[in-house]
């Protein structure tokens, strides 16, 4: 019997994962699964760099602007609703594709996530309490202290990351880190990852660039609309949480651009921090042409 296999293309933003992707879902006649949690809201298309109408004509994709940013849904969702899509999808395909940015949503299907206690919607309140009245750096001390593990490893800057874990612990009494652990889901599939890199200054010229392209196609417009809901969890991404305080004249958009891409070459950073530490990545510098990616795949394929 034909073994399903997951194939998932990883790497950081703007080094070109999706068209990579398409590549692969026109080579095997398949479907693209997206893991990029900030293309699944409807109302963020510019700076989210959703992929382009042709791009989304060149191949079935899931999990493209298929959420409000009035909705909640976290990365537990995600998971579950993913692993049955690909259920379905594996009964018409023997391979299916998945591209995104987004580390956490990508570990979520390929490995799964750890099993965390429920916590108390008034434990959530008072922690987002805080947060508006104290700052994220009263928090961000306060997990040094209960989980000096986990702050040591977090990205201290995201406030979703130190309200998940300060809730944990409130609610348990357990460190976050003490309910992470590497042992990985038993999945029906196989999972081949393909890594996309770039040498440092190529990448930051590819995001700068990218940056350029987004106000020209209408970002401040777009985030201006979205303005009266900046508070949303949604909204507290690169390329949003920078305009707003232009907006509200806090600062000039000569500084709000400056700052959307420094915090994007950071974001870029921390993803491929991320992604070295997996071994099972195949790497591929982001010049290589398409085809030859596939090939190479291909030929893994029937190795193995």
């Amino acid at each position: 019997m034909q073994r399903k296999r997951l194939i998932t293309i990883i790497g950081p933003t703007a080094v070109g994962k999706t068209a990579l992707g398409i590549a692969f879902s026109k080579a095997y006649q398949t479907e693209i699964i997206s893991c990029d949690s900030r293309q699944f809201f409807k109302e963020m298309t510019i700076g989210t760099a959703v992929p382009s109408t042709e791009e989304l004509e060149a191949a079935p994709h899931h999990f493209i602007q298929n959420l409000s940013i009035h909705q909640d849904y976290s990365v537990g969702d995600f998971e579950r609703d993913a692993i049955e899509l690909l259920d379905q999808l594996f009964k018409k395909h023997d391979e299916v594709i998945m591209v995104g940015g987004s580390a956490l949503y990508e570990k979520a299907i390929t490995h799964g996530l750890d099993d965390f206690p429920e916590v108390p919607e008034a434990i959530e309140q008072q922690l987002e309490k805080e947060l508006n009245q104290d700052g994220l750096d009263a928090l961000v001390e306060e997990l040094r202290k209960v989980d000096h593990e986990y702050a040591a490893k977090v990205d201290i800057s995201n406030p979703r990351r130190i309200l998940r874990a300060l809730s944990i612990y409130r609610s348990s009494g357990e460190t976050f880190s003490s309910f992470r652990t590497s042992t990985s889901k038993k999945r029906s599939f196989e999972v081949i990852k393909i890594g996309l890199e770039a040498p440092r200054e190529e990448l930051y010229a590819r995001i700068n660039h990218r940056v350029d392209v987004m106000l020209k196609a209408g970002l401040l417009e777009e985030v201006r609309e979205l303005l009266p809901y900046k508070e949303l969890t949604a909204l507290k991404t690169v390329g949003y949480q920078e305009l707003f305080p232009y907006l509200e004249y806090n600062y000039s958009l000569e500084e709000g651009i400056r700052l959307i891409k420094r915090n994007s070459r950071r974001f870029a950073k921390r993803q491929m921090t991320w992604y070295r530490k997996d071994p099972s990545v195949t790497w591929f510098s982001y010049k290589t042409r398409h085809t030859e990616i596939v090939k190479r795949v291909q030929e893994k394929f029937m190795e193995s």
